[in-house]
């Protein structure tokens, strides 16, 4: 791996790189990774309490990847962030693999008109079908460091591609859990591995079908699973996802959470399509979301993946009961899932964060664009996530999102604070869109206007992982891409 990123020493180091034309970036940053380090801020989003501000020129000191105070009187040797700096935005639904088939079913195949998320499942299947460890590995760490440098410093990885086509068990069984990992290693990113438990065709219980089969796990598989992959380099939490109650019996969701640590997060798909409540209403008797939490003991452990089509009364109790909501505003939009209904969920405390999903969008700027901008056209209101408390709609959106997304993947992170990780993501000020901006007009700028091609610098635990733009694998990971999506299509 290039990357030197061991336990005592970061290097990063850039000669040349063409982009168009040749021009050259030169910087170095060597540091002991164990060793204090200061930091001077020109803004930076911090956490007073439990109302995020932002502040001008602030003293941030980091040590072994964690923050270890915020505030203090600037000292000469202190390092200075020119840059508008956010605490690392956590990504908590990935399917990775789904990155390489991004754009592909943008078409009405039989021109029916009805188009809909089950004709696009079947396209999914399919290409699926081409995936192998080896391509998966590739798939991942293009998609890894895409996501760093857009402003992503973890991510939640809802691993369910098990087996072979057909349902074999790939030799090791982890073949394609460990290329994830190792491209979550490879790119620098904190990953959350979720195997997934998927054991049935339907919420009537019916079997998998034959494409499905590639997903198909057991109780007893998916926890050998869990502890093979514990501490493996690149895994850095480690939960389960319950795929969805069309998918994962209660019973054997019992079972496979009983088997579990008790901290470990659980993640599941729920209430994405109305196709889906309908199906489970007419198979146990109740809607998805309601089912939920009468069953189980919701709380702050879950994250409850897209829950788009919630009655207000289920809206009301997710709310209360600690849980996360997953949204993925881009890949509900693209699949015509539906709105969340936000504006009940937050008045009633609710907490949510942001996924990327099927990546039709790697920007976690988009994405909160995305979540604001449904919530105005279905209310007829602007600065639908602003409150009295926190009155620019950017800050109180990326605050939320990245301080339970991290939290929902297991990760102490999300904000900068004493004893958090140090995961920051610098914005350029002096990107066009932000030209006159400073503090949280130019965070505002940011998220609505110039999005992921501000972000200059992004920290993951202590460590420059992107710097002036650059990530050190971003050509080698490119290069490796293209060639197998080239190979893809020509096999299609």
């Amino acid at each position: 791996m290039a990357l030197a990123r061991g336990p005592w020493q970061f290097a990063l180091k850039c000669v040349a790189l063409e982009v168009g034309r040749r021009h050259c970036i030169s910087y170095e940053t060597v540091y002991d990774w164990g060793a204090m380090v200061h930091y001077i801020a020109k803004f930076a989003l911090v956490q007073d309490g439990w109302e995020p501000k932002m502040l001008s020129d602030v003293r941030i000191e980091v040590e072994s990847g964690t923050i270890c105070s915020v505030g203090g009187d600037p000292e000469p040797s202190d390092s200075r962030i020119d840059g508008l700096v956010l605490p690392g935005m956590a990504n908590v639904h990935s399917h990775a693999f789904q990155r390489a088939m991004a754009g592909l079913a943008e078409w009405d195949a039989d021109a029916s008109g009805k188009d809909n998320f089950w004709s696009w499942r079947e396209a999914m299947y399919r290409f699926a079908e081409r995936l192998d460890p080896e391509s998966q590995l590739v798939i991942a760490r293009f998609l890894y460091i895409e996501m760093l440098k857009a402003g992503y410093t973890s991510v939640g990885e809802f691993h369910y591609l098990h087996n072979r086509p057909g349902g074999e068990a790939y030799a090791p069984t982890t073949a394609i859990a460990d290329a994830i990992a190792q491209a979550a290693h490879e790119s620098g990113i904190a990953m959350s591995l979720l195997p997934t438990l998927y054991a049935t065709g339907g919420a009537d219980g019916r079997p998998l079908s034959e494409r499905q089969k590639r997903f198909g796990k057991s109780v007893d598989d998916l926890l050998t699973l869990r502890t093979a992959m514990r501490g493996k380099p690149g895994v850095s939490a480690l939960g389960v996802a319950l795929h969805s109650l069309r998918a994962v019996p209660p019973s054997m969701m019992h079972e496979a959470i009983a088997g579990m640590e008790a901290d470990a997060p659980i993640h599941i798909h729920a209430a994405e399509q109305i196709g889906e409540v309908e199906e489970t209403e007419l198979a146990i008797g109740a809607r998805p979301v309601e089912y939920l939490l009468d069953e189980f003991a919701i709380d702050h452990r879950w994250c409850l993946v897209h829950a788009t089509h919630l009655s207000d009364q289920e809206t009301q109790a997710l709310a209360r009961s600690g849980a996360v909501a997953g949204l993925c505003p881009t890949t509900e939009a693209n699949l015509g899932d539906g709105i969340f209904p936000l504006d009940l969920y937050t008045k009633s405390r609710g907490s949510f964060a942001i996924g990327g999903d099927s990546h039709i969008s790697v920007d976690p700027a988009e994405e909160l664009k995305a979540l604001e901008y449904s919530q105005r056209l279905v209310l007829k209101r602007r600065n639908v996530s602003s409150n009295p408390y926190v009155h620019h709609t950017a800050m109180q959106l990326w605050s939320e999102a990245a301080h339970s997304g991290s939290a929902t993947l297991g990760l102490q992170g999300g904000r900068i604070a004493r004893g958090m990780r140090a995961d920051l993501v610098v914005v350029d000020l002096d990107d066009i869109s932000l030209a006159g901006r400073q503090g949280s007009f130019a965070l505002d700028s940011y998220v609505f206007v110039a999005g992921k091609r501000a972000v200059r610098d992004v920290m993951v635990s202590g460590k420059w992982i992107v710097k002036n733009r650059v990530h050190l694998e971003e050509r080698t990971a490119e290069d490796a891409y293209r060639k197998t999506m080239l190979r893809f299509m020509s096999d299609a």
